[in-house]
């Protein structure tokens, strides 16, 4: 359903280094950057993601209600995702890491933009 995704950033080199290590974590390479467009690209798995300065010049900010999900591999996955984040100046937001509604492990994150993202296993059926 997805081509891609797209969020706004102030600041390229703190959003490269969140995002380096945050895909980083799932095996990605670093972003590649555009600086004639002001874009960070990431490619991973099929999925794009991309990080940009606004187009219309104005302050990038989050979507109040909106979530990114990102599949992850493993529990073990989420957590290394979630630590890398937290350690390069995302913030842990709601619970910590774990089982939700006996099916998930999820983790949620806020980019250093405010952009709310939330690394998603699916737990194997009992």
């Amino acid at each position: 359903m997805f081509s891609h995704i797209m969020v706004g950033t102030n600041d390229l080199a703190r959003s490269k280094k969140f995002y380096d290590a945050t895909f980083g974590a799932l095996g990605a390479k670093p972003g590649t950057e555009d600086t004639a467009k002001g874009r960070l690209i990431y490619s991973h798995n099929g999925g794009r993601y991309i990080v940009t300065k606004p187009i219309d010049g104005q302050p990038a900010c989050h979507a109040n209600g909106g979530t990114i999900g990102i599949a992850m591999d493993s529990p073990e996955q989420v957590d290394a995702w979630h630590k890398a984040g937290v350690a390069a100046g995302g913030k842990s937001i709601e619970d910590p890491p774990g089982v939700r509604g006996g099916t998930m492990y999820l983790a949620y994150l806020r980019d250093p933009d405010g952009n709310k993202l939330c690394a998603l296993h699916r737990l194997p059926a009992k």
